[in-house]
């Protein structure tokens, strides 16, 4: 079958045009209803007028061979560089307009092998989409080259692309991200107010933890210095300081790449002046006796950091510890989780270690876990609470009490692991 030349041909390198049935108007709805009992319209595109007074009528690629040019009405096969979307698909998922687009670049090559590498879920920061490690993996899809990029970015609206791989094993949660559309890979997204700014192929971004930064938003944190340790490019530092009104932060970091986002989110957010970023490992960290409260946000395990988050309290008065951890859970039914979890530990609910029923300091949290909690968080938070009270008390040389305030379990990390933090109060004992 021969085809006229393509209409609108701008350049090399785009994606192939739309095939269509150019015709007479007074012929046009009688095409259309032939080539609709066919199933031969391809219904994503609107018809549209050509030259010479013709009007085409789109049909689907992958049924050419299957088209017979009817006799009893003048009509021509030709390809439409830049169809006309109609209303249905202008209706389209973004999913759905992807998979569409992706079907019409491959025409006759695409498979159902290719349809269940295309993704259905992506990241979207600004101009920036952000594809899953497992898209676009089958062989087919490299002899395809750039044209495949600027396909993609523009079924999903985006000027840019990249694609995730694995987090790098080099103790910085370092991704491994490749840029495939665009020049830079510097984005910035909002969370509840604040302005993060940062590359995406050198810096994490977990949308996950947006329940946590809310709920530290609303701490009551008015007059107190914070030690964040692990700030990355300012996930917590910032609620803490624009929302929670912490009077000053120190924040933490070793990755270089961070550092410099987190420097242009402070300035962004106009909070640099009450921040000091430690450019290096936290546990060479030579801070002391500052902290009113301490942000340990680092999974699977913050662990090597509780020395340090002891020696930033303040001395005189503790303050309180926010504890990052992977927990794991093994299903068990409801009736063996185990009561609320919010007295300090060691103590019957509500009274300290030597009787006297005390408040915690942030008194609105004190019934803070529902009616139950599961066994295996109520015991990490009992033996983490005992071995930060033994760190206290070996560090200043007299007794500290530690007290559970809250058990946030933040998101499942993993099946039957979940990514939890223990705010814990942690205040010296005063003699008698």
């Amino acid at each position: 079958m021969v085809m006229s030349p393509v209409l609108g041909m701008e350049a090399r390198g785009v994606p192939s045009p739309v095939p269509a049935l150019a015709t007479e108007p007074r012929f046009a709805q009688r095409l259309r209803e032939r080539l609709e009992e066919e199933q031969l319209l391809d219904g994503r595109y609107r018809l549209q007028e050509v030259p010479g007074g013709r009007v085409a009528l789109p049909v689907l690629e992958e049924k050419l061979d299957q088209l017979q040019l009817p006799q009893e009405m003048p009509c021509e096969l030709l390809r439409i560089q830049d169809p006309v979307p109609s209303r249905a698909a202008r209706r389209q998922t973004p999913p759905r307009k992807l998979r569409d687009e992706l079907r019409r670049l491959l025409g006759e090559s695409w498979s159902e092998e290719l349809e269940r590498d295309v993704p259905r879920t992506w990241q979207r920061h600004g101009d920036l989409v952000l594809l899953s490690e497992d898209s676009f993996r089958a062989a087919a899809w490299e002899k395809l080259g750039p044209v495949l990029w600027e396909t993609v970015a523009s079924a999903l609206g985006a000027r840019r692309l990249a694609r995730r791989g694995r987090v790098l094993p080099d103790g910085m949660r370092s991704p491994s991200v490749t840029l495939l559309l665009g020049q830079d890979g510097w984005v910035e997204h909002v969370d509840n107010g604040i302005r993060y700014t940062f590359d995406v192929t050198k810096c994490m971004f977990s949308p996950g933890n947006i329940t946590e930064k809310l709920r530290v938003a609303s701490l009551p944190c008015s007059g107190e210095v914070l030690v964040d340790l692990y700030a990355g490019i300012g996930y917590f530092t910032l609620p803490y300081l624009v929302h929670a009104a912490a009077a000053f932060a120190h924040a933490c970091e070793w990755n270089g790449h961070a550092v410099e986002a987190l420097r242009r989110n402070l300035a962004l957010n106009g909070v640099q002046d009450r921040c000091r970023v430690h450019h290096g490992d936290s546990r060479q960290l030579e801070l002391r006796d500052v902290a009113d409260r301490v942000n340990l946000g680092l999974i699977p395990s913050s662990e090597e950091g509780w020395p340090v988050a002891c020696r930033v309290l303040k001395k005189g008065t503790g303050g309180v510890l926010h504890i990052h951890h992977n927990v794991e859970t093994p299903p068990a039914p409801a009736s063996t989780q185990s009561p609320v979890l919010r007295a300090e530990t060691g103590s019957p609910e509500g009274a300290g270690s030597d009787g006297e029923v005390r408040r915690p300091m942030e008194d609105r949290r004190k019934v803070t876990l529902g009616a139950r909690i599961r066994p295996e968080w109520q015991r990490w938070a009992e033996a983490t609470a005992s071995r930060i009270r033994g760190l206290l008390a070996e560090l200043h040389g007299q007794p500290w009490r530690t007290s559970v305030l809250h058990v946030e379990a933040v998101k499942s990390y993993a099946p039957h692991v979940h990514h939890l933090v223990l705010d814990l109060e942690c205040r010296p004992t005063l003699p008698a």
